[in-house]
């Protein structure tokens, strides 16, 4: 029967698990970047929906194309929460690991460096995800050449 461990050997592996600790907290982080976005392209989304609604002609158009790409923005801000969901179950069977093999003297140094790594490949697939959806927002920024153009046309014709 293996001896129960020493409060030095658990201090030991709670200092080991602190590193993947603090990448949980910069996960969360960034989760909470990724949500905060998704909510704001959902309540764009349901604004241009009533818009689609009651709109002909270009402008139906342009919201029809605008709605499409806000959907894409959903589903590609979607896979970065999963990804980093996923990394960061990784990363609390890495901490997992680290007790188990600490308290029952397993070596479990292979799986552990497998799973921090399956985490750091998670977390840099969600990053590049989420630089796919900012380009994808940027595209959708610009102001409407019909609507400067407009403004500029009005101040031209409100000077003497």
């Amino acid at each position: 029967m293996n001896a129960l461990p020493q409060v030095s050997q658990v201090a030991q592996t709670i200092q080991l698990a602190l590193a993947p600790v603090f990448l949980l907290t910069g996960i969360g982080a960034f989760l909470n970047v990724c949500t905060g976005r998704l909510a704001r392209v959902i309540d764009r989304a349901r604004k241009v929906e009533t818009l689609v609604l009651s709109t002909r002609g270009r402008e139906h158009d342009r919201l029809v194309s605008e709605i499409r790409m806000l959907d894409r923005r959903m589903s590609v801000v979607n896979s970065a929460i999963f990804l980093s969901v996923a990394s960061a179950c990784a990363v609390c069977l890495v901490v997992i690991l680290l007790f188990a093999g600490n308290l029952f003297g397993a070596h479990l140094g292979t799986p552990i460096a497998i799973l921090f790594s399956l985490a750091m490949v998670l977390q840099a697939a969600a990053f590049g995800t989420f630089i796919q959806e900012i380009r994808l927002a940027s595209r959708t920024i610009h102001i409407r050449n019909e609507v400067l153009y407009h403004e500029a046309e009005d101040e031209a014709d409100a000077q003497p």
